[in-house]
């Protein structure tokens, strides 16, 4: 009964004071994986991290005693007793890498608008400043990249554009479909559909490896999005994505 009592109170510890880190990045160690869950000890009281496959990365291998940084999603009571839910796959995971690393963001200086994510591949990032002299794109990469290829180096390569955000909604867009030149943007907002025009040359580069360049902008303007290529101020093929 007093081991069962102790093994209470210590459980009791460990989920209050895990609630409280809902949402942040704490570190673990891989100490067990079956049947695709990967179970990570979080250090304290014996505590442990559930890693479901839904929330790891598709493409990242974990192996036996790897230290990896996880962000704390949930704490759920289950047959098996209490886990906590943690998770590299949610774009949250990059936000908080951001906060740690780029101290304009920690401060409020620099803001996330919006994100989106497929994990493993690529994250487009919309950053706003509330300081007109701090430029919110740069603080993010950092001198030389070096902010950036932090992040980059922690998620094992996926890439991030990280690109301005507007309120203007076509000025957002346009720049949402990053590293591609967009020359013109024009809404239907009944649809909710904005039609976009690109250079010729330009065109596989808005749409992106197996579309996932206009995919991504989709997600993070919100905006159904028509790419449309022009040469010599003619139309070629429209591609809806």
């Amino acid at each position: 009964v007093m081991v069962q009592k102790i093994r209470e109170t210590e459980k009791d510890v460990v989920t209050s004071e895990f609630k409280e880190k809902i949402g942040q990045i704490v570190p673990g160690t891989v100490f067990r994986m079956e049947r695709g869950t990967v179970t990570l000890d979080m250090g304290k009281n014996r505590s442990q991290g559930v890693m479901p496959k839904s929330e790891q990365v598709p493409t990242e291998l974990y192996r036996m005693n790897q230290r990896l940084k996880v962000l704390v999603k949930d704490i759920q009571d289950t047959p098996r007793g209490t886990e906590i839910i943690v998770s590299r796959a949610d774009p949250k995971f990059i936000i908080k890498l951001f906060e740690q690393e780029v101290p304009e963001i920690a401060s409020g200086t620099v803001v996330i608008e919006a994100i989106a994510r497929e994990a493993g591949s690529r994250t487009k990032m919309a950053v706003s400043s509330k300081d007109e002299k701090v430029d919110p794109v740069g603080s993010c990469v950092g001198q030389k990249g070096v902010r950036v290829q932090s992040i980059i180096s922690e998620l094992f390569g996926e890439k991030i554009d990280i690109v301005p955000y507007s309120n203007i909604t076509e000025k957002f867009i346009a720049s949402s479909l990053s590293p591609a030149k967009v020359t013109e943007v024009s809404l239907n907002k009944e649809e909710n559909r904005a039609t976009v025009t690109v250079p010729e040359d330009q065109q596989s580069l808005a749409i992106g490896k197996e579309g996932q360049n206009a995919r991504l902008a989709n997600k993070l303007t919100k905006w159904k999005i028509d790419i449309k290529g022009i040469r010599i101020g003619l139309k070629t093929d429209d591609h809806d994505l």
